[in-house]
């Protein structure tokens, strides 16, 4: 062979060697982000130092954005200190509606003051597809409302549903990617979300359709709990409260906080809040994801103090975000 046709040849292999190395480490970038549910930050005495703690984790992660699963704060001119510590934020920012987020608002409302594309929506980072869903539907057998300002104190068996036009949505959203997909919810489809059994067949189906583990993940809060389970090779992980766990008894406050605090914020009354704020760094990369959470102690009395088992209902007691290693 031609000595220099050779040296060309050499050249060119080298080269679509290195093109390739490329290519597989720009494919295998991981994607960062750090998620926290249920600061409720406008309700609890150190909402700010929360919530700035949170936005700190974020930066020294570098993470590739933030993304909190609902009751955050309100709209209010009160809350325009939550408002702008999210926003200092330089990257990428995404909300969830909480049921707690209605009180005082229509969803119209809370997506325009909170910059949402839509009340669910989704969107790409590397190699995932991420969906944001809305289970803050009431359906009394007959018609589906949406949640706004505090109609859904009704009965709790007309609460938490996923609309049909949201469903539609899914499925259409679904198959329009090719990527492993995660979910984000306030309320867990595997667990609270009245038709959750029905949502979790679309995902199902869209496994079988896609022919690989293509739906990976589903993030939920709202219960200020802690724990992952598998259901049909998906997994669901509960992402505990920034701040605190609703007990729904009288939580002898009076021995945690000062009488002044305690009446500016009556929701301590029947919660126990953690002694520091609760979040988890997520690292996807294609063979799996790792999850990084925060551990916290009670603020006494703790529950074993007010003699309470350890779970409230099916939820875990506990003030901690578990590590947590999940393959694909």
């Amino acid at each position: 062979m031609n000595k220099t046709i050779q040296t060309t040849l050499q050249l060119f292999l080298g080269a679509l060697i290195l093109l390739n190395i490329s290519s597989c480490q720009k494919q295998e970038k991981p994607v960062k982000f750090i998620i926290a549910s249920d600061f409720h930050a406008p309700n609890i005495p150190d909402g700010k130092e929360r919530l700035a703690s949170f936005i700190e984790a974020a930066h020294k992660e570098k993470a590739d954005f933030i993304i909190e699963l609902g009751d955050f704060c309100r709209l209010d001119s009160a809350s325009q200190v939550y408002h702008e510590l999210w926003n200092s934020f330089p990257k990428d920012k995404y909300h969830v509606i909480g049921n707690h987020d209605m009180d005082q608002y229509t969803p119209e409302e809370y997506v325009k003051g909170m910059n949402m594309p839509g009340r669910y929506y989704s969107f790409d980072k590397g190699d995932f597809h991420f969906i944001v869903l809305d289970g803050n539907n009431l359906y009394d057998g007959k018609d589906y409302r949406h949640y706004a300002k505090a109609n859904y104190y009704v009965n709790p068996e007309y609460r938490a549903f996923i609309d049909p036009e949201q469903m539609e949505w899914l499925k259409k959203d679904l198959a329009s990617t090719n990527k492993r997909c995660i979910l984000f919810s306030h309320q867990s489809i595997d667990t609270f979300v009245k038709n959750g059994k029905d949502v979790r067949q679309i995902l199902e189906n869209e496994n079988e359709r896609a022919g690989f583990k293509k739906i990976v993940l589903a993030f939920s809060g709202h219960n200020h709990s802690n724990y992952s389970k598998v259901i049909n090779g998906i997994t669901y992980i509960q992402i505990n409260s920034a701040s605190y766990v609703w007990i729904d008894q009288p939580s002898k406050t009076e021995l945690r906080y000062p009488e002044e605090v305690n009446k500016q914020y009556p929701l301590l009354g029947y919660s126990i809040t953690y002694d520091r704020p609760l979040y988890a760094t997520v690292t996807l990369t294609n063979e799996g994801a790792d999850i990084q959470g925060e551990k916290a102690n009670f603020l006494p009395p703790t529950p074993e103090e007010l003699g309470m088992k350890d779970s409230i209902g099916a939820f875990p007691l506990v003030s901690v975000i578990e590590d947590a290693k999940i393959s694909f």
